[in-house]
């Protein structure tokens, strides 16, 4: 048995946890959160005074830890230890966050991108458990992928591996909704804001012909449209709503046979919006799957929902440290 600590940071919150892992299992024992504030300073002294918040409610001492480990957004560095300027993080440039915390705690710290952490948390205690080769995407406010390959975690030479919602859909289509700056991407079509992008012009386009659409009844109301609202109409039969979430499923069974092809893996775990609305979308997926992608690699391969729920952010935070310190036990 180990006590860990997590730190997931995030454009609109932070939040500190305290968890007790033991023969394969997690339990998060305590949490403190906030809104994220202005500047890196400030910032990071409410993560230390989060993480001790956490620790007062688990009854634990800071020296009962065995390390922390930091989930957030990239662009950022997990060997040098230092986030680079992400863009829901305003001022946090070049910020060495390992070393300054690493000072102000007193153990070790380790930080990866939350598509690498919630990959080694899936990976570790969720629907990824045993798997030699998974892969994670996140298919929530974008779409990235984290990657354990021969049952390791792989980042790739500047740490960026797993950027699949900047590669362009292949799909012929006559929508092109843009995520990662590019139109027609894969985090165009496979997130939130590209579901709702996507819903928009699709929307907008039976408005103009003169459909009644129950879920939006006037161009006023477009911009209220969210991958949330889609579902809801989606799930409640609506033909248009489900015709949205149909061409973002054969979007993702694009990217599915992609990473099929590529990696063969033995497992995909899909996060967020694939595990709320996976009735929606896994049809339409695996639909192109089938058509697109080898027989054989394709046959070995789970496409499963995420198995952690809503405290994957908690326990991705905290996998990080356990993996950090997994990497140092086998050193």
């Amino acid at each position: 048995m180990a006590y860990y600590a997590g730190l997931d940071i995030g454009g609109t919150k932070l939040a500190a946890s305290v968890a007790k892992v033991e023969g394969g299992a997690v339990e998060i024992l305590a949490k403190a959160k906030f809104p994220t504030p202005q500047g890196y300073p400030a910032a990071l002294a409410l993560l230390t005074k989060g993480l001790a918040q956490a620790l007062e409610q688990a009854g634990l001492q800071r020296q009962q830890l065995a390390a922390a480990g930091i989930s957030c957004g990239g662009p950022l560095n997990s060997r040098t230890g230092r986030i680079l300027s992400p863009p829901n993080l305003p001022g946090w440039d070049d910020v060495p966050i390992v070393a300054d915390l690493e000072k102000e705690l007193g153990l070790p710290v380790a930080l990866q991108n939350d598509a690498d952490a919630c990959a080694l948390a899936e990976w570790r205690f969720g629907a990824g458990r045993g798997a030699q080769n998974m892969v994670f995407l996140t298919f929530g406010t974008g779409l990235g992928a984290g990657l354990i390959l021969n049952g390791r975690l792989y980042t790739g030479s500047a740490n960026l591996a797993g950027e699949l919602g900047h590669i362009r859909c292949p799909l012929p289509t006559e929508y092109a909704p843009v995520g990662y700056g590019k139109a027609g991407s894969f985090e165009g079509f496979c997130s939130g804001g590209g579901i709702a992008q996507l819903g928009r012009a699709m929307v907008l386009e039976k408005l103009q012909q003169g459909v009644s659409i129950s879920f939006c009844p006037t161009v006023e109301q477009l911009d209220q449209l969210t991958a949330q609202s889609i579902a809801q109409a989606a799930q409640g039969g609506d033909p248009l709503a489900t015709e949205i979430y149909r061409v973002s499923g054969r979007c993702l069974g694009a990217a599915l046979a992609m990473l099929v092809d590529l990696l063969n893996p033995d497992r995909v775990v899909i996060g967020s919006i694939f595990a709320r609305s996976e009735g929606l979308l896994r049809g339409p997926a695996l639909e192109v799957l089938q058509r697109e992608s080898l027989a054989l690699s394709r046959d070995c391969c789970r496409i499963v929902p995420a198995g952690l729920g809503d405290a994957l952010g908690d326990v991705a935070a905290v996998s990080v440290a356990v993996n950090s310190r997994a990497a140092v036990d086998c050193s």
